[in-house]
C-alpha cells in the first residue's frame, strides 16, 4: 500500500511540474507573438511610402539603416530568449514544451514575410 501511495505522490508531482512547464511555454509563445508584432511595427519605419512607389520614386537613402536600427534589438532579444528556451527544453527533456517552441517559428516567419512584402 505504501508503494502505491508513493507512486501516486510522485505522479502528482510530475503532473504539477508538467502543468507549470506548459504555462511557461504558453507565456513564452505569447511573448514571441508580441515580439513579432513589435518587430513589424518597428520595421514599418523603413517601408517604402506607397505614394512614392506609385510615382515611380525609388529613394534608398537611409531606409536600410533605419530598418536595422529599429529591428535588430528586437531580433537580438528574442533570439537569445528562444535559444535559451530551446536549450532548457533539451536539457530538461520537456518535449511537450518543444511543440510551443516550434510554433514560434511560423509566427516569426509571418512577421518577416509581412516586413519584406513592404520593401
Amino acid at each position: 500500500m505504501k508503494a502505491a501511495t508513493r507512486n501516486a505522490m510522485h505522479s502528482e508531482q510530475l503532473n504539477r511540474r508538467n502543468v507549470g512547464a506548459q504555462r511557461w511555454a504558453i507565456v513564452l509563445l505569447v511573448l514571441n507573438f508580441i515580439g513579432a508584432v513589435v518587430y513589424v511595427v518597428r520595421a514599418s519605419n523603413g517601408w517604402v511610402i506607397p505614394r512614392e512607389r506609385e510615382l515611380g520614386l525609388h529613394s534608398v537613402t537611409g531606409e536600410p539603416y533605419i530598418w536595422a536600427l529599429c529591428v535588430l534589438p528586437v531580433c537580438a532579444v528574442f533570439l537569445v530568449l528562444d535559444l535559451t528556451w530551446g536549450a532548457f527544453i533539451l536539457a530538461q527533456k520537456r518535449w511537450h514544451s518543444g511543440i510551443f517552441w516550434l510554433l514560434s517559428i511560423p509566427i516569426w516567419l509571418a512577421a518577416v514575410v509581412i516586413d519584406f512584402a513592404h520593401h
